[in-house]
């Protein structure tokens, strides 16, 4: 069994040690977590958004935020440049969209290395399992989540507002839960995610630092034959279904979750 300290770096951007994050002990007994300077940085944004009154006029002023002060619209289009090529600025919602497609993708590993840079969690699957930082996967997760292509419009920056916004609103309106919340996640096979066996259907399994999961069972279903039952802590969710008024993970009420050591019901 690897030591969680084995994928973790020892700094983070959030003051909470990556190893105690990481940890099925502190998904249990959670603490607030926030990415520092944040909210300073968009304390006009959150003064804003103390005078709203519901979680949906909230969404619609915070992507009305992110589309100004980042200059991208709907579909990510700005028109054509001097050489006539298209230009696009990459957003935190075509970061989602993409991830929802495919979440090993080029996208995907940005994501990843996004979750690696705040919350020190290295990731342990990108196309295949990553082992050690001298093989093929892990450099090949390197080389996509440094493509120019998705860095050109500080899209870790739009990342740490979309979790902090995220945070605010499970703050202020205690959705979707207060503390934590049961999640399901479909999977073929648990073998090489297991970190310890407590017993035919408990196990802590180790997930990698970002991972989907939907709050319908039956959906769950249709993504393996294993069905992983997760009471998820709110600080480690980075986008939820009700969050934004417009995105384009509603059809499977997807979660996106900060990954590390959980106690999951193994159910069929």
């Amino acid at each position: 069994m690897r030591n969680i300290s084995e994928y973790c770096h020892s700094t983070n951007l959030i003051g909470v040690a990556t190893a105690c994050i990481a940890s099925s002990l502190f998904n249990e007994n959670p603490k607030p977590l926030h990415i520092a300077g944040t909210r300073e940085s968009a304390s006009g944004l959150f003064e804003q958004l103390t005078g709203q009154h519901s979680p949906d006029d909230c969404g619609q002023l915070f992507q009305d935020y992110m589309c100004v002060v980042f200059g991208f619209e709907t579909e990510q289009r700005l028109g054509d440049d001097a050489s006539g090529r298209r230009r696009y600025r990459n957003s935190y919602l075509r970061l989602i969209q993409d991830w929802g497609l495919d979440s090993n993708n080029a996208q995907g590993a940005v994501l990843k290395g996004w979750v690696e840079s705040r919350f020190g969690l290295f990731p342990t699957y990108h196309k295949q399992p990553i082992a050690s930082f001298s093989g093929k996967p892990w450099m090949s997760y390197i080389e996509e989540k440094m493509n120019s292509r998705y860095h050109n419009n500080c899209i870790y920056m739009q990342l740490d507002l979309l979790y902090e916004y995220c945070q605010w609103v499970i703050e202020r309106f205690r959705i979707p839960a207060k503390r934590h919340k049961t999640l399901y996640r479909g999977v073929n096979d648990v073998d090489d995610w297991i970190i310890e066996d407590e017993n035919k259907h408990q196990k802590i399994i180790r997930f990698n630092n970002v991972v989907s999961f939907t709050d319908r069972r039956s959906v769950a279903g249709e993504f393996g034959s294993y069905i992983l039952k997760v009471e998820v802590p709110m600080v480690k969710l980075i986008f939820f279904n009700e969050l934004l008024p417009h995105h384009a993970l509603r059809g499977e009420s997807e979660y996106l979750v900060i990954g590390g050591d959980y106690r999951v019901n193994l159910q069929r």
